[in-house]
């Protein structure tokens, strides 16, 4: 695969993780208002009292790595993890915000594939 393109990837993907991921603890960009389901959901989550934690460390651990291509295979492992979360909770709670969640899975998807050699062994 193009080195220039899974390059420009993972950027993007470290980048998408880090702010968003450091925004759950710093609020900077504005949270449209949720109701029903979606909001009962990220309110249980709120509610544990460590899961959004949990989730943003997770997120700008990962996005840190991509960003200093260090450790590609976890921060992609990660990232794995938190997109098939993203699209399973658009999908069945709130379709209208997808896009983002689309990026981040594709984005994924073709780094674990220019990646292959280092997930051979997983499977």
């Amino acid at each position: 695969m193009n080195t220039k393109i899974t390059l420009a990837l993972r950027l993007l993907l470290g980048l998408i993780l880090l702010v968003m991921g450091s925004n759950k603890f710093f609020h900077f960009l504005p949270m449209p208002p949720m109701e029903g389901p979606p909001a009962d959901f990220m309110g249980a989550l709120n509610e544990t009292g460590y899961m959004f934690p949990l989730i943003a460390v997770t997120e700008i651990s990962a996005g840190v790595l991509l960003l200093l291509n260090k450790w590609v295979g976890l921060a992609l492992i990660f990232a794995s993890i938190m997109s098939v979360n993203i699209i399973l909770f658009h999908l069945a709670l709130d379709p209208a915000g997808i896009a983002l969640g689309a990026v981040v899975s594709v984005s994924t998807v073709i780094l674990i594939y220019a990646h292959w050699g280092k997930f051979k062994t997983l499977f």
